[in-house]
Order: structure tokens, then C-alpha cells, then sequence
């Protein structure tokens, strides 16, 4: 290794350190085209799990992470005086019902610049991050295979805390971690089903702390137990921390700014989550904005309906998939919506992170017991739905793919299906992407991974929401197999200040075409089987069929309120015209038996 050293002092050197936000701040010009998800025109290969080539492997060598100076004690503290203490709420403060009914609730404001800037000098670098400012940044920015082996190996042995696991569903997200050699750590309710993943060897560390309580405390507890990984030898200091849970964003954003880790600026997070704020930033940008306007009781529907006026859509300013949602055609059908979605909300419960139908089995929190009535009414959007999954790096995009959603069932706006890569014109899809990023932008966003929830309209392209995480459901499997872009490994790199570069081979899926669809109860009753799932299972082109209830559930069909959701089906085939024909092929032969 010796004859190596002359040429390596100039690569790691003994300057200065660099403060951990100048490598996020460094602008590069880039080509780029919108017809493709990635920003480059030229032919990608696609990721393969191998070990890097050995010049790569000696150059990570040498940087000696035991002698880093990013072993310490944590020691700046958040003032407790900065949270919103809401007494009105006393005995009812649950921190995942706060964030959801009452956001951000009890958590503490964001730092401001001068806060930011005293993190910044009292805590050190990460291991991460020092390796990371010692590697030549064409090597580690390379959009090519190299580069993504690069990236992973520089990720390996990271410590990430993952605050809040999610439904056992996202299980894959932290076997994906444990495969690129994370030291995962959880903080999680002490019942939750990832205590499990220790003893499984799937991740490092279980922190439970009872998620019962109110924000401000859980963020506290939160704050003092990533601190104290410095002090177990199993981890040390935290590389990173980051969720795939849409109620936990506002938590993370805050921890990793009092930590000094690269994250979302609270900021923008809270400007994401409030619907009616979205709108006011885009409109202060000048982007394309829809009528709307907060309702905080009845009294105000009046003037709600000569604000917005008809067709329009009453929906929670924060919320999640299409729970709570509705359209409205006339004042007698915003009076009766109105009550029905503050009742439907009400009846909603949250559990792991998460806000589901109460399924009658007596887990998760009431949402009412938190719950703020105030709901966004909308200029109705006619058009389409598409989903534009982005990523972004060093304030620039660097992946933008386009998945297009069937027509919903109104007047709930339940999802019927989807299909990747989206067959809308090149042009409508350009567009599409432009408003994503234009928004993210706005907002204040540079790194991470984006769920952006659009429609292409009789009048463009207008955004119906932004979700500053990985999408749930089947974005990641769909994303993975039509263009070959982990997307859980992009959120790592991110999170842990590392360039994300997602490749693919071109311009052209390499995968084919995904479609997917979640069958819906077309009535009320006792669904009596899952026997159409079991035949499925053995079609070709099936990925996966799995149900969301059990036999025996009883499931609401769309005349007596929000459709509940029976099972999830995934097929792919060539391209994407040929998934979504073989999809509602199936769909139209699946008659579920209600009764």
C-alpha cells in the first residue's frame, strides 16, 4: 500500500475540514433532458450488487474511520421552551395523532440561522461524511456502475435510526438497509412488530419509547437516545436519521437539524404538510394554483362555496392517501360532506406511523382524540392523476419518473389503478415533471426522495400534494423494476449526505411495464373469501396478489361511505400498454364475495 501513498496525500490530504453543508452546496452544470427520468441523455448501465474493482477498495482503506474525530458527545440542546404547548389538549396529546389532526403540534420550532450555524460548529463531521469529503467528487458524483458501487460502499457500516418502522409492510426497507451493510437502529413503540428484526439479525437496535405521549416529549426522548449511540460500541454516533412514514417527516426534519445531520429543513417540511401553505408558496412563485380555501367550522361554508365555488373538493389539510376526501357539486353536497368527512375522520385511527380505517381491532389511536376540524376546499381538478416520484441531490434533480392513476371512484377518490412507465404524451409528461421539481423547489427542498401527487388538467398541470418521502405502497417495486432505481437506497444515500446519482441504460424502461391495482369493495357486507387471490398467485406476470383483510372483515362498498380496500394486485409485461390491459383484464374478473 506504501507505493500507493504519494497519490492518495493529494486525494485525502490534512486541510481543513469542510463544514458538512458546503458539499451539498456545490452547484455543477448539468445536461439534461425531461423525456427521460434522469437528467443525463447518455446511456446508464444498470445497478448491479457487486464489489467495487480494487483501486476503489484501497482508496476506502486508507481513510482510518477508528481515528476520525466525529467520535464524540453530543452536546447541543434543544430549548424546551420552544415547543407549542396546546392546553387546550391536555390528557389527549398523542404524538401520531398531534402530527396528524393538530400539526406540528408540541413540536419545537425550527432553529434559526444563527441555532443552525452554532450546530454546525460544535458538533464534528460524521465518519460518513468525513470519508465522503476525502473522496474525489467525480468518483463518488459518477453516474455510471462504478460510481453506484462507490456510493454503496461508502454507505456500508453507516449507523442510520430510522424513527418510526411503519406497518410490517415496509419490513423490506430495512432488509434492503442490512443488504448495503447499514447498522439499522429503530425508535419505535415498545410493541411494535420491528422489535423482532434485532434477534432476526436485521437490524442493530430496538429503542422503544412509548409513542403515546405527546410530541414534544417523544422528540426529546428521541433526541437523548440517538446521543447515546455514541456511547455503545455496537453503533457509535449516528451517520444519518430519516423515516418512510408520512407523520413522522416533521419529527425527522427536527432531529436531524438539532443533531446536525443532513435532512429536510423543518421548514419546508411544515410547508409540505399543510396543504393550504403548498398553495401559497406555489402561488408566490407563480405556479399554476387552484381556488381554495380553509374551513374551520360549519359557519364558514358559506363562504367557503363563494371562494372556490362548484365542482370542488373538501379534503384534510394534512392526511394521507385518499382518506377524508370528497367531492362537492352543490351547497347541499358541501353541508352533508362537510359533516360526513370530519365524521369519517374521526373514526380513523393511527398506528405505526401511519393513518388507516379502524379495522375493530382495538390497536392504534382514535384520531379524534386530537382531532382539528379545519378542511381545505378545493377548486375541483379535472383530468388524469399521475404520480412523479424525483429525487434530488445538491439542489438539482437527478431522477423524475411519471406513473400514471387510473380514474379514482369518486366521490371518495379511491385509487383503482396505476401503470409505470406513464403512456401520457412526452410533452404532458415534461410538463408534469417541471411543475414536481418547480414545487419541491419553492418549497425549499435540495435532497431526498419525493412522492409529488399531480393531474394533467383541461388546463395543464396542477399538484394535488407533495409527500417528502419515498411513496408507500408499490412506488418502490414499480420504480425498481421498470427503470432499475432503488429508491429506498437513494433515501440512505441522502440521508446520510451522500450524492445520489440513479442511473438507467437509457431514455427507455428497462424493465418493461408495471401496473398495479387495489381492489375495492363494491359493497357492504362480510367479505366471505380470498379464493379469487389464491388463482391469481399462478398467473404469469403476476409479481404479487396479497390481501388487506382477512376473510370474514367487514368491508364498507362506496354507498355507505369510503370504499374499503380488499387486496393489492402487481403485474408486469413488456411495456406499460400491455400491463395495464392485462391488469384490467383481471380486474374485470375478480368478483369478490361480499355478503
Amino acid at each position: 500500500m506504501a507505493c500507493c501513498w504519494s497519490g492518495l496525500e493529494k486525494i485525502l490530504g490534512s486541510g481543513s475540514k469542510v463544514p458538512r453543508t458546503s458539499v451539498d452546496s456545490v452547484e455543477r452544470f448539468r445536461k439534461g433532458s425531461w423525456t427521460s427520468p434522469l437528467p443525463s441523455p447518455h446511456l446508464q448501465c444498470a445497478p448491479e450488487p457487486e464489489s467495487l474493482d480494487q483501486d476503489y477498495e484501497w482508496l476506502l482503506d486508507m481513510v482510518d474511520t477508528n481515528n476520525m474525530t466525529s467520535r464524540f458527545d453530543r452536546v447541543v440542546d434543544v430549548d424546551a421552551a420552544h415547543g407549542v404547548h396546546m392546553e387546550a389538549m391536555e390528557g389527549a396529546r398523542h404524538f401520531l395523532a398531534e402530527q396528524l389532526y393538530s400539526y406540528p403540534g408540541s413540536l419545537p420550532r425550527a432553529l434559526t440561522l444563527a441555532e443552525r450555524e452554532r450546530v454546525l460548529r460544535v458538533l464534528q463531521p460524521t465518519a460518513t461524511f468525513e470519508m465522503l469529503n476525502r473522496m474525489p467528487a467525480e468518483l463518488v458524483e459518477a453516474k455510471s456502475r462504478e460510481g453506484q458501487k462507490l456510493r454503496r460502499k461508502l454507505l456500508e457500516g453507516a449507523t442510520i435510526v430510522f424513527f418510526t418502522a411503519g406497518y410490517a409492510g415496509k419490513r423490506f426497507i430495512y432488509e434492503r438497509a442490512m443488504q448495503l451493510g447499514v447498522k439499522s437502529v429503530i425508535i419505535e413503540h415498545p410493541d411494535s412488530w420491528a422489535k423482532s428484526l434485532v434477534d432476526e439479525g436485521v437490524i442493530a437496535k430496538f429503542i422503544p419509547i412509548d409513542m403515546s405521549q405527546d410530541a414534544e416529549t417523544v422528540f426529546q426522548q428521541s433526541l437523548d437516545a440517538i446521543r447515546a449511540l455514541g456511547k455503545d460500541p455496537l453503533t457509535l454516533d449516528a451517520d444519518a436519521c430519516v423515516t418512510f412514514c408520512e407523520l413522522s417527516v416533521p419529527v425527522v426534519a427536527r432531529l436531524c437539524e438539532v443533531l446536525g445531520l443532513p435532512g429536510h429543513r423543518p421548514e419546508a417540511v411544515d410547508k409540505a404538510r399543510d396543504k393550504h401553505r403548498t398553495r401559497a408558496e406555489m402561488k408566490k412563485a407563480g405556479l399554476p394554483t387552484p381556488k381554495n380555501i380553509l374551513i374551520h367550522s360549519e359557519q364558514e361554508l358559506a363562504e367557503a362555496e363563494r371562494a372556490v365555488g362548484f365542482p370542488a373538493v373538501l379534503k384534510p389539510i394534512s392526511g394521507a392517501a385518499s382518506l377524508g376526501v370528497k367531492k362537492v357539486s352543490s351547497s347541499e353536497e358541501l353541508r352533508k360532506g362537510y359533516a360526513e368527512v370530519v365524521g369519517e375522520l374521526s373514526k380513523l385511527v393511527v398506528s405505526s406511523g401511519a393513518l388507516t380505517q379502524d379495522d375493530g381491532s382495538g390497536k392504534g389511536v382514535r384520531a379524534e382524540t386530537a382531532m382539528d376540524c379545519t378542511i381545505l376546499l378545493e377548486q375541483y381538478l379535472d383530468g388524469g392523476e399521475v404520480d412523479v416520484d424525483v429525487v434530488m441531490s445538491g439542489g438539482e434533480w437527478r431522477y423524475a419518473a411519471v406513473t400514471d392513476n387510473g380514474p379514482t371512484l369518486e366521490p371518495y377518490f379511491n385509487e383503482t389503478w396505476a401503470v409505470c412507465p406513464s403512456i401520457l404524451p412526452s410533452k404532458q409528461q415534461k410538463e408534469l415533471k417541471e411543475l414536481a421539481v418547480d414545487t419541491l423547489n419553492c418549497l425549499g427542498f435540495t435532497e431526498g426522495v419525493f412522492h409529488v401527487e399531480c393531474k394533467y388538467t383541461s388546463h395543464g398541470p396542477q399538484l394535488i400534494e407533495v409527500n417528502a418521502r419515498m411513496g408507500g405502497g408499490q412506488v418502490h417495486e414499480c420504480n425498481l423494476r421498470v427503470w432499475g432505481v432503488d429508491l429506498v437506497e437513494e433515501t440512505l444515500f441522502a440521508a446520510a449526505g451522500i450524492p445520489c446519482r440513479p442511473f438507467i441504460p437509457s431514455k427507455d424502461p428497462p424493465g418493461g411495464g408495471v401496473a398495479y391495482c387495489d381492489i375495492n369493495a363494491e359493497q357492504s357486507g362480510i367479505l366471505q373469501n380470498l379464493d379469487f387471490l389464491a388463482s391469481l398467485q399462478q398467473k404469469d406476470g403476476i409479481i404479487w396478489a396479497k390481501p388487506y383483510v382477512k376473510a370474514g372483515t367487514q368491508v364498507v362498498g362506496p354507498q355507505d361511505g369510503l370504499p374499503t380496500w380488499i387486496a393489492e394486485i402487481v403485474v408486469q409485461r413488456r411495456n406499460a400498454n400491455e400491463a395495464l390491459a392485462y391488469l384490467q383484464k383481471i380486474q374485470d374478473e375478480i368478483k369478490p364475495d361480499i355478503r
